[in-house]
């Protein structure tokens, strides 16, 4: 069986003030004719359809073409909800769209029901797994302490446990949106580090055939057997040095698998230029980024006048403009924000307290902390739902 690997569409989400719906419109018009060119026989989304609960209408509407042209190719799709999807109001009308061959999984409880798409060597074995938020599905699970791996490993046995079930030499796919063990995280994607535990390791995931991975916004192989598909498309200047790409997974009667990447459409490359801001503006070797979305560093000591309106004479698609002054790091000038860059929240909380009281928390404090971050992500989840 053939089938496409995407995830991260992030359907509605803007580039830095730059609208990306008509990017996106084109990836979807790329997806539909790999799918129809390549001869596959399946695509799976491994979620963040959208990029919010309530996306605009722009963006369904979008969805809702990209769902009748797979529909209309007879090709079966397979997809879940991510951190960034409402699951309720994605999952809306998923019996209707199932008959189509538009098979959504948005309910934790349905973790183990497969897809069943038949080959000519017998049936494969879809499992979805949507993003699960841990506080909210711990019940469901029957897991004593909510966290990723403790949800994930519970969902896994629900799989394995069908899976034991069927004919010998049935294969299986399973679709999840986490942070693996391994992978290599950007600066746009919402952060599931929840409870100090900031992954979960690939092998949580034996027993499968192939892993369909979605969250990581990267194109990347954990092993032969766990990818990660990455967005189609660019969210963040972090993304500079990413190949966009989507997978084409050909997986044998022996369950063996080989994939390629497909290229995406690129709207405009990225660029990190860095320097002062005379520097930037004579440097020849900058030239090739002229035509690029740009984001600038100024290093000067002094921040220069007008130093956007002067760039953009230069580079017109100038989005963002970073100050960091050559200083040695000791400097008191020194911004807060560098000074937080690249902790988590549950480290800025412990370091708040080492600095109030003179030491650190202890192993409860630190548990107190970790619950107080998990109830506010699950409050805000339901929120989210419920607006």
């Amino acid at each position: 069986m053939r089938f496409l690997h995407t995830s991260d569409w992030h359907l509605g989400r803007s580039f830095h003030r730059v609208g990306m719906l008509g990017a996106q419109a084109e990836f979807i018009g790329h997806l539909v004719a790999t799918v129809r060119e390549r001869e596959v026989d399946a695509v799976v989304v491994s979620g963040d359809v959208y990029d919010r609960a309530v996306p605009p209408l722009s963006a369904v509407e979008l969805f809702d073409d990209a769902l009748h042209r797979l529909a209309d190719l007879g090709v079966p799709t397979v997809m879940i909800s991510g951190n960034h999807d409402s699951a309720r109001r994605l999952g809306v009308g998923a019996g209707l769209m199932g008959r189509a061959g538009i098979h959504l999984r948005t309910e934790p409880s349905a973790c183990g029901t497969p897809v069943l798409l038949p080959d000519a060597h017998g049936d494969v074995a879809f499992y979805g797994l949507p993003y699960l938020e841990p506080a909210l599905v711990r019940d469901e699970f029957g897991v004593e302490r909510a966290g990723h791996e403790t949800v994930l490993a519970a969902a896994m046995d629900r799989v394995r446990a069908d899976l034991a079930a069927r004919p010998a030499g049935t294969r299986s796919v399973v679709l999840a949106h986490a942070f693996v063990t391994g992978g290599e995280p950007s600066d746009s994607e919402r952060d599931i580090a929840v409870g100090g535990v900031a992954s979960v390791p690939a092998a949580l995931f034996d027993g499968v055939d192939y892993v369909a991975l979605g969250h990581l916004h990267g194109c990347q192989t954990l092993t032969d057997r766990v990818r990660y598909s990455g967005s189609p498309l660019p969210y963040s200047f972090s993304e500079a040095g990413h190949r966009k790409s989507v997978w084409l997974v050909d997986l044998a009667a022996d369950g063996s698998v080989t994939a390629e990447r497909v290229d995406c459409p690129v709207p405009r490359p990225l660029a990190r230029i860095r320097g002062t801001l005379e520097e930037l503006l004579a440097d020849p070797a900058l030239a090739p980024h002229e035509e690029a979305w740009v984001e600038a560093t100024l290093t000067d000591p002094v921040r220069p006048a007008d130093p956007m309106a002067r760039l953009a004479e230069r580079f017109p698609h100038t989005l963002a403009l970073v100050f960091d002054p050559d200083r040695p790091p000791d400097d008191p000038d020194v911004s807060y924000a560098r000074r937080l860059a690249g902790r988590d929240d549950q480290q800025i909380a412990e370091d708040f307290v080492a600095h109030v009281r003179g030491t650190g928390p202890d192993a409860h404090e630190r548990t107190v902390l970790r619950d107080a971050f998990d109830a506010v992500r699950a409050d805000e989840a339901v929120r989210e739902v419920a607006r």
